[in-house]
C-alpha cells in the first residue's frame, strides 16, 4: 500500500471506530431515538455509512455488495430509508452490516491501486468516473462528518461527550464554560437575523 492510500485508510478506520465509540452502553430506543428536527439518529447513522461503504468502495469497483440492502433494491433508499432502522432491524444487525461492509470495503482498498477505475451508478450520466483515490477521500470525509453528528447525539442523549471531555474541563467548569457561551449570545438575542 502507498503511503497515502495506508494514511487515507487509517483516517478511514479512525473515523468509523470513533462512531462506534458514541453508541457504546445505550439501549435500542437511545440508538434509534431522533434527536434533531430532521431525524438524525445514532444507529441510522451507522445502517447509512454500511451503504456507502458497501457501494462508494464495493459497487463502484464492480465488486457487488454480499448481501441485498432492502432499502436500497426496493428504492426506498431516496426517501431516507437508510437513515433510520425499523423495528424489526436489530442493533446487533445494524453493527453486524456496519461491519461486514467495512471488511468489504478494506478488501477493495487493499486490491486496488488509488488510481484505479471506478464508477458511481447514482451520480449523473457523464460524472460517475471515480478514482479509488476519490472515493477514499469521499468515505473518509462522509465517515468523520457522521462521526461528528454521532458525538453531539450522543452528548444530546445522556450527556455523554467524547473522550476528551474529562481531560478539558471538570464538570463545575463544563457549566461555567457553557454558561459564559451562553452570556454571550445573550446579548444578541433580540438583534435579529
Amino acid at each position: 500500500m502507498s503511503d497515502l492510500k495506508q494514511a487515507l485508510h487509517r483516517s478511514l478506520q479512525q473515523s468509523r471506530a470513533g462512531l462506534l465509540s458514541r453508541l457504546t452502553g445505550l439501549g435500542e430506543y437511545d440508538l434509534r431515538r431522533p434527536l434533531t428536527p430532521t431525524g438524525t439518529n445514532l444507529l441510522g447513522l451507522v445502517k447509512h455509512l454500511a451503504g456507502l461503504e458497501y457501494g462508494y468502495l464495493g459497487e463502484s469497483f464492480a465488486r457487488a455488495a454480499p448481501e441485498a440492502l432492502p432499502w436500497v433494491e426496493d428504492g426506498s433508499i431516496w426517501q431516507n430509508a437508510d437513515m433510520w432502522v425499523k423495528p424489526e432491524e436489530s442493533g446487533e444487525y445494524i453493527f453486524s452490516l456496519y461491519e461486514r461492509a467495512c471488511a468489504h470495503a478494506d478488501r477493495t482498498i487493499a486490491d486496488l491501486d488509488l488510481e484505479s477505475p471506478g464508477s458511481v451508478p447514482h451520480w449523473p450520466e457523464g460524472q460517475r468516473d471515480a478514482t479509488l483515490g476519490d472515493l477514499l477521500v469521499l468515505m473518509v470525509a462522509e465517515t468523520a462528518q457522521h462521526a461528528g453528528h454521532a458525538d453531539i447525539i450522543r452528548e444530546l442523549v445522556d450527556g455523554t461527550a467524547g473522550g476528551d471531555h474529562d481531560e478539558i474541563f471538570d464538570e463545575n467548569s463544563w457549566q461555567a464554560y457553557t454558561g459564559q457561551i451562553q452570556r454571550s449570545a445573550s446579548e444578541f438575542r433580540d438583534a435579529g437575523p
